[in-house]
């Protein structure tokens, strides 16, 4: 029987030496040598007891084993699971118990810290290393290089992704074979991926963007890649030669702009970069085209939806918009207070419908009934308004919600900490502009009555307990936080007021 997204993504390549994976230390696997792989860890995960719908959480440092291991899940019918390599134990537990995962690999960083978790869930713990290394990748190396792939239908569960709001835990997104699948199949054809092109890869692989939006569109494509562990600017200009096409956030282009090396001659043979996840500066825009003679394609998505809209490949790809809804996708602008359709121009919630839209969140009926209407339309939060030409531009986000260098922030999270350090009575947190990160993290705090908080110590608490790209980057310390008749805080008024702290000199 057949396995939509593996047979389409992975399987059709078996038997072809064709270059996948240029690996950092020189060494290519080609598609087979990878399906191979893949298979060995596909054998280790079942031998470890997980069935079709098991959860296998993986918190792991990129690398080719790692990229298996997201294959061997599809071909086993086990639901992946990526966290966040920068969360701590205490997040981290939060994730695998609520999806209920059966195996947990992890960093051997990480294992010590972890193993308490593993036992207490009555779970499996391997170790699966940044140099592909580790305990899984031993039971992996005895097992066979062939595995009976599982049947499974496209509306079968693929992975889980966790995202949240402004209040309450951490939801897991649910996404099928078809949300990821479909979505691949058709930027493949509208971005106009073949055979041909090598993506530089710099992107984690344990979020939307590079993993089910980078990684998928290659195997669709049947292409390669130069898979690096991280951006660094330097290293990716010494690769640039070698690719077509380059993925990545806006942080990653600024960096670029800052080398004397980055021109038009070092990127004459390639054929496309694309940003997301972050909004691109138009000045990022303009200097980019400029300097390389490239106008970079900005797209949106997000963890729920993977991709809803791309400026145009043919075409003008307008700075400080997103584009067109891609195909098969309908886009609206709602009234959040009502839901209706909002004139074209008018400022409203963006709202999204079709094969790309996840199946809801895990557990969590009411959630999902909140922000997935009846008639599949998503509610994502963002807001957003479609210009005389059609083009859509994000203008804020009715979810208080920060985006800092292309990973989400929930500010409830943060708030919660730091509400709970001495001499704090109360916070906010908020996101305010940053030249690199595109917005970065403040906290705003309140004292308790007679108190001083120590900022330095509460610093180092949220160190301990925070993934460091949700560190406020400044704390300050207010008599009081503005507020509504209704008593709600008035975060707009702190943004105006703090938003110039990171303004150039």
């Amino acid at each position: 029987m057949a396995n939509p997204l593996y047979d389409s993504l992975f399987g059709r390549h078996a038997g072809q030496d064709t270059p996948f994976l240029h690996l950092p230390d020189g060494s290519t696997l080609t598609h087979d040598q990878f399906l191979r792989m893949t298979a060995r860890y596909a054998h280790a995960v079942t031998d470890l007891g997980l069935r079709p719908g098991d959860r296998l959480a993986a918190q792991v440092d990129k690398s080719a084993q790692a990229l298996a291991l997201y294959a061997a899940c599809v071909q086993a019918g086990v639901v992946f699971l990526p966290l966040n390599t920068g969360y701590m134990a205490p997040e981290v537990t939060y994730f695998v118990e609520n999806s209920g995962a059966r195996l947990l690999v992890c960093d051997g960083s990480k294992a010590e810290a972890l193993q308490p978790l593993a036992t207490s869930c009555g779970i499996a713990l391997r170790v699966l290393n940044g140099d592909g290394t580790g305990s899984l990748s031993d039971d992996a190396a005895i097992l066979s290089e062939h595995f009976d792939t599982v049947a499974r239908n496209i509306s079968d569960l693929a992975a889980f992704l966790y995202t949240s709001g402004t209040t309450g835990r951490s939801k897991g997104a649910m996404l099928t074979q078809d949300n990821l699948l479909s979505n691949a199949r058709m930027l493949v054809d509208y971005w106009q991926f073949t055979a041909d092109d090598v993506l530089l890869h710099v992107l984690p692989i344990f979020h939307t963007h590079g993993l089910f939006v980078a990684t998928n569109i290659t195997l669709a494509a049947g292409g390669a890649m130069l898979f690096e562990p991280k951006f660094d600017a330097a290293r990716a200009i010494s690769l640039l030669p070698r690719a077509t096409t380059m993925m990545g956030v806006p942080t990653f282009y600024t960096r670029l702009l800052d080398e004397p090396g980055f021109d038009a001659d070092l990127t004459r043979h390639m054929r496309l970069f694309v940003s997301g996840s972050a909004p691109l500066l138009a000045e990022t825009h303009v200097s980019f085209e400029a300097r390389t003679g490239h106008r970079i394609l900005e797209r949106y998505g997000m963890t729920e939806t993977n991709m809803n809209t791309s400026n145009p490949y043919d075409g003008d790809r307008r700075a400080g918009t997103v584009g067109f809804p891609l195909p098969g996708i309908e886009l609206k602008i709602t009234d959040p207070a009502t839901g209706a359709e909002l004139p074209q121009g008018e400022i409203g919630q963006i709202e999204v419908r079709g094969p790309n839209v996840f199946a809801g969140y895990w557990q969590m009926p009411e959630k999902t009934a909140e922000e997935l209407r009846a008639d599949g339309f998503f509610i994502t939060g963002d807001l957003g308004q479609i210009d005389a030409d059609g083009y859509i531009s994000i203008v804020g986000r009715n979810k208080d919600l920060i985006i800092s260098g292309g990973y989400n922030i929930y500010p409830k999270e943060i708030e919660l900490l730091l509400d709970d350090q001495p001499g704090v009575l109360e916070s906010a947190v908020i996101g305010v502009p940053h030249p690199d990160f595109g917005e970065t993290v403040v906290g705003v705090l309140v004292p308790a009555q007679g108190a001083t908080p120590d900022l330095e110590a509460i610093d180092a608490q949220v160190r301990q307990s925070l993934a460091r790209f949700k560190h406020p980057r400044k704390l300050v310390v207010v008599g009081e936080l503005p507020r509504n008749t209704m008593g709600k805080v008035q975060k707009n008024l702190l943004r105006d007021e703090f938003g110039d702290l990171f303004a150039p000199a």
